[in-house]
């Protein structure tokens, strides 16, 4: 009974990692990582192992892509500025 649902959470992180790659816009890449991050909870939750699964979500889904979102625009600020003084 167990089979088709890791299967199907399998499928669902092949899909998310290759949306991830897929995905060129630094903001964007960064919304797609954290929905793969609880994708892969839910696998770990399917796979009997909550710990990680927990560990999984609080630094994959909520941390990573935070520092991302954060870097990202700490990164693009100088260049407004630079294009307002032009």
């Amino acid at each position: 009974m167990d089979d088709p649902l890791i299967v199907v959470a399998l499928l669902l992180v092949a899909a998310s990692a290759t949306a991830a790659v897929a995905t060129r816009d630094p903001s964007r890449q960064a919304l797609v990582l954290a929905v793969l991050g609880t994708v892969l909870a839910v696998l770990f939750t399917v796979l009997q192992a909550p710990d990680v699964a927990l560990s999984q979500l609080a630094v994959g889904s909520a941390l990573t892509p935070l520092l991302l979102m954060l870097s990202v625009r700490k990164a693009r600020r100088p260049q407004r500025r630079k294009e307002k003084e032009r």
